[in-house]
């Protein structure tokens, strides 16, 4: 199966290309235009991921608009936002419909969306319709890959993945409202939940699909720029790259990068990369019990004019409030100190330190 899967990706017709990778000076122009970019990685509180975040029925406009609302009060200015190829298989005309409506709500509020297209985390075996609920006092449990690994093995499913991704990209491609496409959200994690796949084999799948997702995108000529996130390190040195991590270096416009240690390694990571002389984004961090915070990581990235994102922005069904080592034992009571997000589900911070801290970096006052 991995072997057919492969083969098909030769078999598809060969899109023309109407623009390759950004130039440096092209891609630090734009960077520029944009002001410094803080935001969050986003899913409604009511979703337990990105499916029910976006499917008819689960889809909540009104409250995208309240809490992003109060996003923009705290001096957000983009999001992060997970998509999912099932949505557009199983209702493409609903899905494009309440995405173009994200936009417009996101838009409303001077939010710019930071759309990602594919994820190697999670459950492999991601299904469209109604979602199991939440595993009770655990991390992300409900979450999903995108296209899950069966799926990504299947030569007859290729298509519909070159079709999400031209289509999604294409309803947008000249607005300036979405910020850019996040190709691929950490294709080589090696996440525990690739337990129905030889871990060997879906890595060398990932990494042969990675280079024509880059494609389909560019084949649609967007306003915007692609990047996928690195996040194991050693990106400096191209020897001491993974295969895919040099495949996201060197197709990305912009440089992205994930990270969730303390201020001192977060900045290491950024030396690392600046060297590349492109705009770099932190795509993902904080994980206060480790020592990635807001108060800390935060003014790196002003100073270095990174843009960042942290994880999770509203607690809710995704329960990323709780630490990772809840994966092997379940929290029976909220901690005190959430491991991620920012604010609860009726607008009050988690912590009013760092929403000032977040204010005063943003140069925005204190909301009402």
């Amino acid at each position: 199966m991995y072997l057919a899967a492969a083969a098909a990706l030769t078999k598809i017709p060969t899109v023309s290309a109407a623009a390759g990778r950004w130039s440096a000076d092209r891609a630090n122009a734009w960077y520029e235009a944009q002001g410094w970019l803080l935001g969050a990685n986003y899913v409604t509180s009511t979703a337990v991921n990105q499916l029910e975040m976006f499917q008819a029925g689960t889809y909540d406009a009104r409250r995208i608009a309240g809490e992003l609302g109060v996003a923009q009060r705290i001096g957000m200015n983009t999001m992060r936002v997970f998509l999912h190829d099932q949505l557009w298989a199983t209702d493409r005309a609903g899905f494009s419909s309440r995405l173009s409506e994200f936009v417009a709500i996101a838009a409303s509020k001077n939010i710019k969306p930071l759309f990602v297209l594919f994820d190697s985390c999670w459950d492999p075996l991601p299904k469209a319709g109604r979602q199991r609920a939440p595993i009770q006092g655990v991390h992300n449990s409900g979450w999903v890959q995108s296209p899950g690994a069966h799926r990504l093995q299947d030569p007859a499913y290729t298509r519909v993945l070159q079709s999400y991704v031209t289509g999604v990209v294409g309803l947008f491609r000249n607005d300036p409202r979405v910020l850019g496409w996040d190709v691929w959200n950490e294709p080589d994690n090696p996440a525990r939940d690739y337990r129905k796949v030889e871990h060997q084999d879906k890595q060398e799948l990932v990494a042969a699909f990675l280079p024509h997702v880059f494609q389909w995108v560019r084949a649609v000529n967007p306003v915007q720029p692609l990047t996928s996130g690195v996040w194991q390190g050693h990106w400096k040195d191209p020897g001491g790259r993974s295969a895919i991590a040099s495949v996201q270096l060197e197709n990305s416009d912009i440089i992205s990068f994930h990270n969730y240690g303390d201020p001192t390694d977060f900045e290491a990571r950024i030396d690392e990369l600046t060297p590349l002389g492109r705009p770099i984004l932190c795509t993902e961090y904080l994980a206060r019990n480790l020592g990635s915070t807001v108060e800390g990581v935060l003014p790196v990235a002003k100073r270095r004019n990174v843009g960042a994102y942290n994880w999770g922005f509203v607690a809710g069904r995704t329960q990323t409030y709780l630490p990772w080592d809840s994966w092997n034992r379940p929290y029976t009571s909220l901690p005190e100190t959430w491991f991620s997000d920012l604010i609860h589900p009726d607008g009050r911070a988690h912590d009013d330190n760092e929403i000032r801290v977040i204010q005063k970096l943003a140069g925005v006052g204190r909301p009402a």
